[in-house]
């Protein structure tokens, strides 16, 4: 059985996790407590933030998953990020915690913490605390419905995405939910992603795959250049599948990162894709690099361009702003062997411009809602990918008011 994606699946798919989301009001009308839950202490790995200020319950949560590898829940909260928010926000988040453990029974340093939201704000522990006893834990789809919503901010929709697969025969599935909008230039930007699987697999070995695959997706996509201080990609293993454990050297490995690759890269597509105020995806493949690196960094020079986003807001194909972007993005080029189109329109062979049809690349990019640069740097065998979004009036409309 090859790998594929379950069209009505959700973050509880994969066997022995449930969910739950609520308004506890810290946020005015919108959901703003989540709960993932798995029935058995599940394997674990994360990445965090690369942001030196880093919010309280990121610290919370990298202690306690560093004492043995083990989630088995995680409480979220979204309307406050608990971020600069000193002893008293650490203290909070343990208070989160240790109420969660509380209603699950389960051991405290067992359970993640992430929030969301306004930096530099207290937390409003006297709406939180009394609604985590509150919360609903089962395995509908309304329920992964009410968690997708919880955990988001500015977001405009629920991003959520399952795949299964067989390994050792055992049938194994894969899921995933997210939240980022703005403030999203992964090294991670603001940005939660938890994914679910019944996969068993160990935290260490789990963990090396995740940084890997990380680099390769979340790590590739970007806003608008800013790191938040809270972002968090969680993987949650818990066994229930019942395959022979995977390792490196397992037989079908290959099979179960490709798994985790397909899953952070659909949900690190639906990120970018709701960049605030944003209309359309970028999509930037570079070819021909000396190494994967420098392919995906180029990739990003080009997808993070203010002045390249703007211009496809703006249905400009204007090539002299990727060009300049790809000159700067700090690798090794031969600046006179570049190819580059736009949705399939050449608009220069090796760096000399080709005659093309303006009112044609105007058109593509009115049109389509994933616009597709592809660069050929002619140097190497290499290749990688970046993912984006316009830059539009409502992103200036959306953070200038973002606390009001």
């Amino acid at each position: 059985m090859e790998i594929m994606k379950k069209e009505s699946g959700t973050i509880v798919s994969p066997k022995g996790f449930k969910v739950g989301g609520l308004h506890s009001g810290v946020k005015r009308k919108k959901k703003d407590l989540g709960i993932l839950y798995s029935e058995v202490p599940a394997q674990a790995a994360a990445v965090y933030t690369l942001n030196k200020v880093k919010a309280e319950p990121i610290k919370l949560t990298q202690k306690s998953l560093s004492k043995d590898g083990i989630i088995q829940a995680v409480i979220i909260n979204s309307g406050n990020a608990n971020a600069c928010t000193g002893k008293q926000g650490m203290y909070d988040a343990i208070k989160m915690q240790e109420e969660t453990a509380k209603k699950l029974n389960i051991e405290k340093d067992h359970v993640a913490v992430a929030s969301t939201g306004i930096i530099g704000m207290e937390m409003p522990m006297d709406k939180i605390i009394p609604h985590i006893s509150k919360l609903e834990i089962t395995k509908t789809k309304e329920a992964s419905l009410d968690f997708g919503e919880a955990i988001l901010t500015t977001d405009t929709f629920i991003k959520s995405v399952s795949f299964e697969t067989e390994i050792d025969g055992k049938k194994v599935i894969m899921s995933g939910a997210a939240k980022g909008s703005g403030m999203i230039e992964p090294k991670m930007g603001t940005m939660l992603s938890f994914i679910t699987t019944d996969a068993n697999i160990e935290a260490d070995i789990l963990d090396k795959a995740l940084k890997d695959i990380v680099n390769q997706t979340y790590n590739c996509i970007t806003v608008d250049g800013d790191t938040s201080t809270n972002d968090m990609v969680l993987v949650m293993a818990n066994g229930e599948a019942e395959n022979n454990l995977l390792t490196e050297n397992h037989p079908e490995w290959e099979k179960f990162t490709e798994l985790l690759k397909r899953t952070s890269e659909e949900l690190s597509k639906m990120i970018a894709r709701d960049g605030e105020g944003a209309s359309k995806l970028i999509e930037v493949t570079v070819k021909g690099a000396n190494m994967v690196t420098d392919a995906r960094k180029v990739a990003k020079s080009v997808v993070g361009s203010s002045l390249v986003k703007t211009a496809v807001f703006g249905t400009d194909a204007n090539w002299g702003r990727v060009i300049v972007a790809i000159g700067y993005s700090g690798v090794e080029i031969d600046p006179a062997q570049i190819d580059l189109t736009i949705g399939g329109i050449q608009l220069l062979e090796k760096s000399e411009p080709v005659t093309y049809s303006e009112e044609l690349a105007k058109k593509y990019l009115e049109e389509e809602e994933v616009i597709n640069i592809d660069i050929n740097l002619n140097q190497g065998s290499h290749s990688g990918k970046a993912w984006g979004c316009d830059l539009t009036y409502d992103y200036v409309r959306i953070n200038a008011s973002y606390r009001s």
